[in-house]
């Protein structure tokens, strides 16, 4: 299997206004790939469409070869997503959260699986405080715990370290490293944040208007359209996407 995901010519509308105009990409094992754009661009309804929350209106998704149209279920089973805006019930503790969210996963060996995400992301010490009293990196460190449960092939990840200090932010970046490059998943990541983009992906693709615009290495793809950094480069896409080369 050399793709953990392939999506080709996706399509959303709703209604006259288009959201993801028939886009094709894919993700490969131990690679983190950056979905960049500004907001409006199509980011996070693609992101919905991959979870199978959401029905594009044509195009298709393969998850490890399984497509999400015939066998939704068990390409959603490889599949895990975590976003700060996404946290785990605050009137819960840590442990019961990852317990209960093992058990809808069907993650076998409950109480052993709980306890090995709980050392991989430094939760011990919170095990048994209730998730709404945890700081803001301490919730993001168990919302990953909590999509890495049922050991997932593709993890999608939405703005994964908003609002998180550097420190805290730089800590997950090295988790999720460690996680993408240790196994033989695959990393899909949203973010505004170019330097992040820049020190953890391994390839970034541009959205602007449902479109991929670009698609490149980070490191080398802002020198080959005049620009500096990442950040001048996603400037530009938000502002004169026109000016750019349609994938």
């Amino acid at each position: 299997m050399t793709e953990i995901l392939s999506v080709r010519e996706l399509y959303k509308s709703y209604g006259e206004t288009v959201a993801v105009d028939g886009i094709s990409f894919s993700v490969r094992p131990n690679e983190i790939v950056g979905l960049l754009g500004p907001n409006g661009a199509g980011k996070t309804t693609t992101i919905t469409i991959l979870l199978g929350v959401l029905e594009p209106d044509s195009g298709s998704i393969n998850v490890e070869g399984l497509d999400m149209r015939s066998d939704r279920s068990r390409a959603v089973s490889r599949t895990s997503f975590t976003a700060v805006y996404t946290p785990l019930p605050g009137n819960l503790t840590v442990r019961e959260n990852l317990r209960i969210f093992a058990s809808l996963y069907g993650v076998n060996e409950t109480g052993k699986r709980v306890d090995e995400v709980i050392k991989q992301f430094d939760l011990e010490a919170f095990r048994n405080k209730k998730c709404g009293l945890l700081s803001s990196g301490e919730q993001t460190r168990a919302g990953l715990a909590k999509s890495m449960l049922n050991m997932p092939r593709l993890l999608l990840l939405d703005e994964p370290t908003a609002s998180l200090d550097p420190s805290s932010a730089q800590d997950i970046r090295a988790k999720i490293r460690e996680f993408a490059v240790n196994g033989t998943s695959g990393v899909l990541w949203t973010s505004h944040n170019m330097y992040e983009v820049a020190d953890v992906c391994d390839r970034v693709l541009f959205l602007s208007h449902g479109k991929i615009l670009l698609e490149g290495n980070p490191k080398t793809l802002p020198s080959e359209h005049g620009k500096k950094t990442l950040e001048e480069l996603f400037i530009k896409v938000a502002r004169e996407p026109l000016t750019l080369r349609t994938l």
